[in-house]
């Protein structure tokens, strides 16, 4: 992707289709003239005049228990520099939107235009009672520790530098786990960092408190060591300065245990790597290229234990591992402040998750058999469910021990309960995806790709390396498409199945599809014919091993392009009908939908059927699913065919099936409500249980379901996403947008790695 490209596609992402990447929206009714009385003038009255008895009562009647500040002056905005507090503001929106995803947490982003520290301290003063919490952001040092300090001291609400303290407890934790592994103490390390800046110097503090010789630490700036001799330190700096005056960065490596790098890339060198003690711990922060390349540092030295700020290698230091739980549990115990306790917790926390099983979850999301704690495995992942249920807890319980929370939590298990309900606020599975795909891409052929929102899905799914795209269509309008948008596709094979430069292939296919249906009335030359359709001849390429997977339907009827796909790709072993779910990123978390797409009106054994195919894409997924049968039925309640047919299904699944969570015939409320399950129907496999799984009778609930989801609630759709067929095959909704179409994609790749497992459907009933 050039440069160019990149520049227009970043500008176009935060200003369409409208600027900015957050927003207000309300949280209580307003629809009727009843409720905008209670929400403003008279009712308002009477929340103002609660506050104004007790402050506290601000918690109880306004949003502010869970909204944090974001503030900044600019001056350090990531590796620009100071560029003003407006040119600030997409960053700030970027970390409302991290806080949100990652922990539920409102922001206002907050862009102050004063360089001045008294100004800067006053003004986050005076709008402190708006926030339970305020996080400063790239401020440069050394204001950004007087402003933390004064404020921290000032103010009685929780307040933290994330630029500093972020860094310093993620390498922390990991720092801890990897001297358990490297069976070193940590009072007897030598520690050298490069950089000196507030990360750095935050990072050294909290390295101290977790035990290391303060005399251990050797730290460079791009002016050289830190020594007592220097007059341009600052005080803080000053606070490690030592007495001495290492000629280079080389020379102060030699014999170190431990190397942190928040400086530049590259700095780092091979030679000086060789000259660290055995097991060298080597934290390479710098973005995007670090202190020294992964790659090279590994085939440097065996022993290494190293972490980077890059999600494409092992140990990423990252920090959305710890603002968002961090300031989580600060509010849920409505804290005075972030204390070192807090920050502490937070890293034993962290440090201690990474030595637990890993859920099958995370596992499929980065591609593993199965993570385990070691070399390569020293913090949690940043798609990792559970931090959200371990961090803030850890963090509260500190804040209570140490007497700065105001609301201490009475009941933990609730209070669990509370944090997974706030899982399901984003579209993590999609994340979770895209990045299981590009752990082993796989070559899918995009089957309509001389349409243009096809190959901008192409495109995307190239630059990000998604998949490995074939594009199939007339070859003159696909090169002028990709002109147009600037894809260079370097690499990227275009196949015309009409083209005389593919006779060759679609007469080998062709005779191939004549030998499998020569008894099923297709002559020899009708295969050949047939060759020269897309669909067919893409179906012909992944049944031939020529692609791994293949995307069609964007602009075709569904009954004309699944023709194809049954007759040369077939269905999988036991299968007798093939089905469609889609997987729908809610609020409440994922939610398949079966069947969307193919089965107008199954039976009883087929809706069994489709159940099993669904659960076995779910766990695809890594989702452990928990399936109701739909009906507008519940239990027995008629006696009409179309609900007995669900009741025979689960059955059929009862008895066959019984390693699945299913139950039903249910209606929709109920399913998803579990409170009213557990009352009305206490008897239920489902009861007190979270439904992810929604399986329809027919076609048309189904169908129209998930479009009203998708319509109505602006929710991610994932799908229709093909099931038992005998190799990955996905037929796109008409008309799907770039998005989808890149969501499929991946779903397509992550189908061909399955199936490259050998990882077959179960036994159909």
């Amino acid at each position: 992707m050039s440069n160019e490209r990149k520049r227009r596609e970043a500008l176009v992402y935060h200003a369409k289709p409208k600027p900015g990447k957050i927003e207000v929206v309300p949280t209580k009714k307003y629809s009727t003239q009843r409720d905008l009385a209670l929400a403003y003038s008279p009712g308002v009255a009477e929340p103002c005049l609660e506050i104004a008895k007790d402050k506290e009562n601000a918690y109880k009647y306004t949003a502010k228990g869970n909204l944090v500040a974001v503030i900044s002056n600019g001056t350090a905005v990531l590796g620009l520099g100071d560029i003003g507090p407006e040119a600030s503001k997409p960053v700030m929106e970027g970390k409302g939107l991290l806080f949100k995803i990652f922990a539920d947490i409102d922001v206002f982003d907050i862009e102050v235009d004063t360089k001045n520290i008294d100004d800067f301290i006053n003004t986050v003063k005076n709008i402190a009672p708006t926030f339970g919490g305020i996080n400063l952001e790239d401020i440069k040092a050394p204001e950004a520790f007087e402003i933390e300090r004064r404020l921290k001291a000032e103010l009685d609400i929780p307040v933290m530098h994330d630029d500093q303290h972020g860094t310093a407890i993620i390498s922390s934790a990991a720092l801890l786990n990897a001297l358990e592994i490297a069976d070193k103490k940590i009072n007897e390390v030598k520690v050298v960092i490069s950089g000196a800046g507030s990360a750095a110097i935050a990072c050294a503090k909290l390295y101290v408190s977790l035990g290391v010789a303060k005399n251990n630490i050797v730290m460079f700036d791009v002016n050289g060591v830190l020594h007592h001799d220097r007059k341009d330190l600052s005080d803080i700096q000053m606070d490690f300065a030592i007495d001495t005056k290492y000629a280079s960065l080389g020379e102060a490596i030699n014999g170190a245990d431990v190397f942190l790098g928040l400086s530049v890339g590259n700095v780092l060198k091979p030679e000086m790597l060789k000259t660290m003690n055995n097991n060298p711990i080597v934290f390479a922060m710098a973005n995007p290229e670090p202190e020294i390349e992964y790659d090279l540092a590994v085939k440097t030295r065996e022993d290494i234990i190293m972490a980077t700020g890059r999600s494409d290698h092992p140990n990423q230091v990252n920090n959305v591992l710890g603002f968002p739980f961090i300031f989580r549990g600060a509010l849920d115990v409505r804290a005075t402040k972030i204390n070192e306790a807090m920050k502490m917790a937070a890293v034993k926390a962290l440090a201690n998750l990474a030595k637990e099983s890993v859920p099958e979850q995370v596992n499929i999301a980065y591609g593993e058999t199965k993570l385990n704690f070691g070399r390569d495995y020293i913090i949690p992942k940043p798609f990792d469910p559970r931090l959200l249920t371990v961090v803030p807890p850890a963090v509260a319980k500190a804040a209570m021990d140490s007497g700065v929370a105001k609301e201490p939590i009475q009941d933990w298990q609730r209070y669990e309960d509370e944090l997974y309900e706030r899982m399901g606020s984003d579209n993590k599975i999609t994340r979770l995806l895209l990045n299981r795909a590009k752990i082993n891409p796989k070559k899918v052929v995009f089957a309509e790709a001389d349409h243009l929102d096809v190959l901008k899905a192409a495109q995307i799914v190239n630059d990000e390396g998604i998949a490995i795209p074939i594009l199939l269509g007339r070859k003159d309008v696909i090169l002028e498409l990709m002109n147009e948008i600037e894809f260079d596709g370097e690499g990227v094979e275009i196949i015309d199945p009409k083209s005389d430069d593919q006779k060759e292939n679609t007469e080998k296919y062709g005779n191939c599809f004549w030998e499998a249906r020569k008894r099923n009335g297709i002559t020899q030359l009708d295969a050949h014919k047939l060759m020269r359709q897309r669909n067919y001849f893409a179906a012909m390429m992944v049944k031939q091993g020529d692609a791994d997977a293949l995307l069609t339907g964007y602009s075709r009827a569904y009954p004309g392009v699944v023709r194809p796909m049954l007759e040369i790709i077939g269905m999988a072993k036991g299968v007798s009908r093939i089905a469609a779910t889609n997987l729908m990123s809610t609020s409440r978390g994922p939610l398949f939908i079966s069947d969307t797409s193919i089965n107008i009106d199954p039976d009883a054994k087929d809706l069994a059927r489709i159940t099993q195919m669904t659960a076995h894409t779910a766990k695809m997924f890594g989702i452990d699913p928990v399936i109701a049968m739909i009906s507008y039925a519940n239990f027995g309640s008629s006696k009409d065919p179309h609900a007995t047919k669900v009741k025979d299904a689960v059955s059929y699944l009862h008895q066959y099936c019984p390693e699945i969570n299913v139950d039903g015939e249910l209606q929709v409320d109920f399913a998803l409500n579990k409170e009213m399950l557990q009352s009305k129907f206490p008897f239920s496999k489902l009861a007190g249980r979270k439904v992810n799984t929604l399986v329809f009778p027919n076609l048309d609930s189904a169908n129209s379901t998930y479009k009203l989801i998708k319509e109505l609630n602006n929710t991610d759709s994932i799908g229709p996403i093909m099931m038992g067929l005998n190799k990955p095959a996905h037929i796109l909704q008409l008309g799907a947008s770039v998005a989808e179409m890149v969501n499929m994609a991946a779903v397509s790749v992550v189908d061909a790695q399955e199936k490259e497992k050998k990882k077959t459907l179960p036994v159909m009933i």
